[in-house]
Protein backbone atom coordinates (compact mmCIF):
# COMPACT_ATOMS: atom_id res chain seq x y z
CA UNK A 1 0.00 0.00 0.00
CA UNK A 2 1.16 3.49 -0.81
CA UNK A 3 0.80 5.62 2.33
CA UNK A 4 0.39 8.97 0.58
CA UNK A 5 -2.70 9.95 -1.37
CA UNK A 6 -1.99 10.43 -5.07
CA UNK A 7 -3.42 13.42 -6.95
CA UNK A 8 -4.30 12.63 -10.57
CA UNK A 9 -6.24 14.46 -13.25
CA UNK A 10 -9.08 12.04 -13.89
CA UNK A 11 -10.86 8.76 -13.28
CA UNK A 12 -8.88 6.87 -15.94
CA UNK A 13 -5.64 7.75 -14.14
CA UNK A 14 -7.18 6.46 -10.90
CA UNK A 15 -8.28 3.24 -12.61
CA UNK A 16 -4.80 2.67 -14.03
CA UNK A 17 -3.00 3.21 -10.71
CA UNK A 18 -5.50 1.06 -8.78
CA UNK A 19 -5.02 -1.76 -11.29
CA UNK A 20 -1.39 -2.07 -10.13
CA UNK A 21 -1.18 -0.56 -6.64
CA UNK A 22 -3.13 -0.36 -3.38
CA UNK A 23 -3.63 3.39 -3.47
CA UNK A 24 -6.09 6.18 -2.77
CA UNK A 25 -6.43 9.09 -5.18
CA UNK A 26 -7.90 12.55 -5.48
CA UNK A 27 -8.95 13.63 -8.97
CA UNK A 28 -8.59 17.27 -10.04
CA UNK A 29 -10.96 16.88 -13.00
CA UNK A 30 -8.25 18.33 -15.19
CA UNK A 31 -7.88 22.09 -15.14
CA UNK A 32 -11.22 22.36 -13.28
CA UNK A 33 -9.29 22.23 -10.01
CA UNK A 34 -11.32 24.14 -7.43
CA UNK A 35 -10.60 25.72 -4.05
CA UNK A 36 -12.39 22.92 -2.17
CA UNK A 37 -10.14 20.28 -3.77
CA UNK A 38 -7.02 22.35 -3.06
CA UNK A 39 -7.99 22.63 0.61
CA UNK A 40 -8.63 18.87 0.78
CA UNK A 41 -5.17 18.23 -0.72
CA UNK A 42 -3.62 20.64 1.81
CA UNK A 43 -5.34 18.88 4.72
CA UNK A 44 -4.37 15.38 3.56
CA UNK A 45 -0.78 16.48 2.92
CA UNK A 46 -0.53 17.49 6.56
CA UNK A 47 -1.78 14.09 7.73
CA UNK A 48 -0.61 11.43 5.24
CA UNK A 49 1.33 13.20 2.54
CA UNK A 50 0.39 13.76 -1.07
CA UNK A 51 2.02 12.70 -4.34
CA UNK A 52 1.25 14.71 -7.47
CA UNK A 53 1.12 12.31 -10.41
CA UNK A 54 -0.07 14.44 -13.30
CA UNK A 55 0.08 14.05 -17.05
CA UNK A 56 3.27 15.15 -18.86
CA UNK A 57 1.44 17.78 -20.90
CA UNK A 58 0.63 21.48 -20.59
CA UNK A 59 -2.54 21.09 -18.47
CA UNK A 60 -0.77 18.62 -16.15
CA UNK A 61 2.16 20.99 -15.68
CA UNK A 62 -0.21 23.92 -14.98
CA UNK A 63 -1.95 21.90 -12.27
CA UNK A 64 1.39 20.76 -10.82
CA UNK A 65 2.72 24.34 -10.72
CA UNK A 66 -0.42 25.67 -9.09
CA UNK A 67 -0.48 23.00 -6.38
CA UNK A 68 3.27 23.21 -5.65
CA UNK A 69 2.97 27.02 -5.43
CA UNK A 70 0.02 26.85 -3.02
CA UNK A 71 1.01 23.85 -0.86
CA UNK A 72 4.54 23.22 0.34
CA UNK A 73 6.02 19.78 0.79
CA UNK A 74 4.10 17.95 -1.93
CA UNK A 75 5.89 15.00 -3.51
CA UNK A 76 6.02 14.86 -7.30
CA UNK A 77 6.11 11.81 -9.56
CA UNK A 78 6.99 12.33 -13.22
CA UNK A 79 6.60 10.24 -16.36
CA UNK A 80 7.92 11.40 -19.70
CA UNK A 81 5.65 11.71 -22.73
CA UNK A 82 7.15 8.92 -24.79
CA UNK A 83 6.60 6.46 -21.91
CA UNK A 84 2.98 7.48 -21.31
CA UNK A 85 1.28 7.80 -24.66
CA UNK A 86 -0.82 6.21 -27.32
CA UNK A 87 -0.80 7.38 -30.93
CA UNK A 88 -3.24 10.18 -30.03
CA UNK A 89 -3.14 10.78 -26.28
CA UNK A 90 -0.62 11.27 -23.52
CA UNK A 91 -1.12 10.70 -19.81
CA UNK A 92 -0.54 8.66 -16.67
CA UNK A 93 -3.34 6.31 -17.74
CA UNK A 94 -1.25 5.14 -20.71
CA UNK A 95 1.97 4.31 -18.83
CA UNK A 96 3.07 0.74 -18.11
CA UNK A 97 3.30 -0.67 -14.60
CA UNK A 98 7.10 -0.46 -14.78
CA UNK A 99 7.06 3.21 -15.77
CA UNK A 100 4.58 4.04 -13.00
CA UNK A 101 6.64 2.12 -10.44
CA UNK A 102 9.84 3.89 -11.45
CA UNK A 103 8.13 7.28 -11.11
CA UNK A 104 6.76 6.39 -7.67
CA UNK A 105 10.19 5.17 -6.55
CA UNK A 106 11.84 8.45 -7.56
CA UNK A 107 9.70 11.16 -6.00
CA UNK A 108 10.81 14.78 -5.97
CA UNK A 109 9.84 17.24 -3.22
CA UNK A 110 10.35 20.95 -3.73
CA UNK A 111 10.99 23.28 -0.85
CA UNK A 112 12.54 26.58 0.05
CA UNK A 113 15.73 26.98 -1.92
CA UNK A 114 18.81 29.04 -2.47
CA UNK A 115 20.23 28.87 -5.97
CA UNK A 116 22.60 25.92 -6.25
CA UNK A 117 23.32 26.63 -9.92
CA UNK A 118 23.82 30.05 -11.44
CA UNK A 119 22.46 31.09 -14.84
CA UNK A 120 26.05 31.32 -16.07
CA UNK A 121 26.75 27.73 -15.00
CA UNK A 122 23.48 26.60 -16.61
CA UNK A 123 24.65 28.08 -19.94
CA UNK A 124 28.21 26.80 -19.46
CA UNK A 125 26.80 23.26 -19.13
CA UNK A 126 25.09 23.76 -22.49
CA UNK A 127 21.60 23.45 -21.02
CA UNK A 128 20.52 26.56 -22.93
CA UNK A 129 21.77 28.47 -25.95
CA UNK A 130 23.33 25.51 -27.81
CA UNK A 131 22.07 23.41 -30.72
CA UNK A 132 21.99 20.30 -28.50
CA UNK A 133 20.60 22.01 -25.37
CA UNK A 134 17.24 20.22 -25.60
CA UNK A 135 18.87 16.79 -25.58
CA UNK A 136 21.17 17.83 -22.72
CA UNK A 137 18.17 19.05 -20.70
CA UNK A 138 16.33 15.81 -21.42
CA UNK A 139 19.30 13.78 -20.16
CA UNK A 140 19.56 15.79 -16.92
CA UNK A 141 15.79 15.77 -16.35
CA UNK A 142 15.58 12.01 -16.90
CA UNK A 143 18.50 11.29 -14.55
CA UNK A 144 17.03 13.35 -11.70
CA UNK A 145 13.39 12.32 -12.48
CA UNK A 146 12.26 15.90 -13.12
CA UNK A 147 9.89 15.26 -16.00
CA UNK A 148 10.17 16.94 -19.37
CA UNK A 149 10.89 20.62 -19.14
CA UNK A 150 12.08 23.62 -21.06
CA UNK A 151 15.17 25.56 -19.97
CA UNK A 152 13.40 27.87 -17.54
CA UNK A 153 11.54 25.04 -15.80
CA UNK A 154 14.63 22.82 -15.60
CA UNK A 155 16.67 25.67 -14.10
CA UNK A 156 13.97 26.24 -11.46
CA UNK A 157 13.63 22.53 -10.62
CA UNK A 158 17.41 22.05 -10.37
CA UNK A 159 17.65 24.91 -7.90
CA UNK A 160 14.59 23.81 -5.94
CA UNK A 161 16.29 20.47 -5.35
CA UNK A 162 19.73 21.92 -4.64
CA UNK A 163 21.41 20.08 -7.53
CA UNK A 164 24.82 21.60 -8.17
CA UNK A 165 27.12 22.17 -11.13
CA UNK A 166 29.34 19.18 -10.32
CA UNK A 167 26.36 16.79 -10.11
CA UNK A 168 25.11 17.88 -13.55
CA UNK A 169 28.57 17.88 -15.12
CA UNK A 170 28.95 14.19 -14.14
CA UNK A 171 25.70 13.28 -15.91
CA UNK A 172 26.65 15.12 -19.10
Amino acid sequence: MIREVIVVEGKNDTKRLKSFFDVETIETNGLNLNRKTIELIREINGKRGVILFLDPDTPGEKIRKRLNDEISGLKNAFVIKKEARTSKKVGVEHASKEVLEEALNNLVTYGEFKDSLSKEEFYELGLAGESDSASRRAKVAKHFHLGECNGKTLFKRINMLGIGYKDIKEIL
